[in-house]
């Protein structure tokens, strides 16, 4: 009876108590009729659209978190909770938590208003346990990922789908755009024994495809053994940015705030690891970068100097409160997009290694960059005094075979 309670009043309580701030905002113009239908229908949107006959009668698990929404900003949460084609019993949460506010690692809790358990995947576990599972039927995969080979929202979702197959449950991904489209690919490709929670599996930094194209190239290279369902996008081509799908902005992780940062993070995150700040603690995270032992109308001149298409960098000092080096004064560049479809952000980043090696050998801390960029003998190319250019060029038969063995997991046309 409770249950019942709780699910005739959810959606009301969701916006009023779930803390989502502007979500909540937009959900409630959204129910008022605020927005226009967006050319893009996510895949919740279409299992919604078929009355989620997939799940019908089945007890499921759900991997999300806040970027989890239909096109109408209703959390995919409250869609499967309120229906009564399925039992919603689980709720999963990838790193920086099931509200997408978190840095640090996270811990289980319980949902305030659904009473469902949450269980953290970014703690001490990152794979669900056996236990976890016990009355689950089916998994089902809802999170925006960013495009980048090191955003763990694809590994989190690849573990999934593994302990969904030693469980014998079926796994569902609800498909999402690749926010940086599908048609730029760059590598170079992870190495095999530089696998990790960064990386799952060997693939290009910026790999050009959706988390359901993912989900079915993991299962086929890894042989993973899942039963794997996608649940497609409508309107969506490869050739569509973020910006072009007519759907609301969701930030999916604190510093990925824009569709430019999206677009520069495969390259500028190379940078995360070393002792140069990429604009954590700044109101433009991803679009700035600096140190205090830089000179910043210096490194932008030689910046210009190397001509990476589609960006123009301007001067500047900044101050960030977090990160690397926090509280510390900054020179650096603000980079400014000119023509996002030229923007090829992998070598923007190597170009911005390379420079920082060349003008601060004995500041700039390179052998770090090796951690994102995953691969030893691009490393060892950089540090030989190699241009970006040819170090891309030395990978790319690589990459070749990359593109040869995903075509059998791709979806969506350059055209629809």
């Amino acid at each position: 009876m409770l249950q019942k309670v709780v699910k005739a009043y959810y959606s009301k309580l969701r916006v009023v108590c779930f803390g989502w701030g502007m979500i909540g905002l937009l959900c409630t113009v959204a129910a008022a009729g605020g927005d226009s239908i967006p050319r893009v229908l996510n895949g919740i949107d279409v299992l919604h659209g078929h009355n989620f006959k997939p799940l019908a009668g089945k007890r499921v698990g759900l991997i999300t978190n806040h970027t989890g929404l239909a096109a109408d900003g209703t959390p995919t949460i409250d869609l499967l909770f309120r229906s009564n084609v399925c039992e919603l019993v689980a709720l999963f949460s990838p790193e920086h938590g099931i509200r997408g506010t978190l840095d640090d690692r996270i811990d289980s809790s319980v949902d305030a208003i659904t009473g469902l358990p949450v269980y953290s995947l970014y703690g001490e576990t990152r794979k669900p346990k056996p236990e976890m599972l016990h009355r689950i039927e089916a998994l089902v995969f809802d999170i925006q990922d960013i495009g980048a080979r090191f955003y763990t929202y694809i590994t989190t979702m690849a573990y999934c789908m593994e302990a969904a197959a030693e469980a014998k449950i079926p796994f569902f991904v609800l498909d999402r755009p690749n926010p940086v489209g599908g048609l730029q690919v760059e590598g170079p490709m992870l190495d095999g024994d530089k696998t990790s929670f960064n990386g799952y599996m060997p693939l290009p930094v910026r790999h050009g495809m959706t988390v359901g194209e993912l989900a079915r190239y993991f299962n086929r290279e890894k042989a993973i053994g899942a039963t794997l369902h996608v649940i497609k996008m409508e309107g969506w081509h490869r050739a569509f940015y973020y910006s072009d799908t007519g759907q609301l902005w969701v930030n999916p992780s604190p510093n990925m705030r824009s569709v430019s940062a999206a677009i520069l993070y495969p390259g500028i995150c190379l940078l995360e690891r070393t002792n140069v700040s990429v604009g954590r603690g700044t109101d433009r995270p991803f679009e700035v970068v600096g140190a205090p032992w830089i000179e910043p109308r210096r490194f932008a001149a030689a910046l210009r100097e190397a001509k990476p298409a589609g960006v123009e960098f301007v001067p500047m000092y900044f101050t960030p409160d977090a990160g690397k080096p926090s509280g510390e004064k900054c020179g650096g560049v603000s980079i400014l997009i000119t023509h996002r479809e030229k923007v090829h952000s992998v070598l923007v980043g190597l170009t911005l290694v390379s420079v920082l090696y060349r003008l601060y050998p004995d500041d700039f801390e390179m052998d770090d960059v090796v951690k994102l960029l995953g691969n030893a003998k691009a490393m060892r190319m950089l540090q030989s005094g190699a241009s970006p250019a040819e170090v891309l060029q030395a990978g790319s038969s690589e990459v070749r075979k990359f593109l040869t063995g995903r075509k059998a997991a791709l979806i969506y046309s350059p055209i629809q």
